[in-house]
């Protein structure tokens, strides 16, 4: 078995220690850092991600695979940052304001960095102009929002009127999530993409990304 391989295993296992090992001596053996994210870790969350959305593994499962990716990529961020290699996309993540739900939240975004997609989450209870601010500030190609509870729902509506206020909504893509939203609901506002789960949310972003 190679080293990308082992890498892949010992993540979806969950093993932070020895997936940070493995990563360690893949550097070493001056293997290319791109090349361990990509077959290495992303290639052992994606399949998390699969069987995640398949119910194969639980909330749990992928959380510490999550974190084993997240040891193994802060050894290869510095490099993959001298070598001038971007993320393959930016996406502002964040709880509509009056939502303090962040489960589902913090899923997404594991799921979406383990497409190698850049994630700024900006946290829970987040009012509309925060996150145009934020998609302005780093140039994102997508705006996710989640709402877990009905009476917070219409905040979406006010998330796509303040980035078409502020003149970006030709250049993001918006989102949206949560327990109760769904693909009528996302229409009705005028958002352009919602998803079930975590797993397709993050799927979905990366075409985007791909396509931008």
């Amino acid at each position: 078995m190679g080293i990308l391989e082992e890498i892949s295993i010992n993540l979806q296992q969950g093993k932070a220690k020895v997936v940070k090992e493995l990563v360690q001596n893949a550097i070493d053996e001056g293997m290319d850092a791109q090349t361990i994210l990509e077959e290495g870790l992303l290639a052992g969350m994606s399949i998390i991600g699969g069987k995640f959305k398949n119910n194969e593994v639980y909330v749990p499962e992928v959380l510490i695979a999550a974190r084993a990716m997240n040891t193994g990529s802060a050894l290869l961020k510095p490099l993959l940052i001298s070598s001038g290699v971007k993320a393959k996309g930016k996406v502002v993540l964040g709880t509509v304001k009056g939502d303090l739900h962040d489960i589902g939240k913090n899923l997404v975004r594991m799921m979406m960095e383990g497409k190698g997609l850049e994630v700024y989450d900006i946290g829970i209870d987040v009012p509309a102009d925060k996150f145009v601010e934020k998609a302005n500030e780093v140039d994102a190609q997508i705006i996710a929002c989640s709402a877990l509870l009905t009476t917070t729902m219409p905040e979406i509506k006010n998330v796509v009127e303040a980035i078409e206020k502020a003149g970006i909504r030709n250049k993001v893509t918006i989102m949206v999530g949560g327990a109760p939203v769904t693909d009528a609901f996302c229409k009705q506002v005028g958002a352009d993409i919602y998803t079930p789960d975590a797993a397709s949310a993050a799927e979905e972003a990366a075409k985007v990304c791909a396509e931008a």
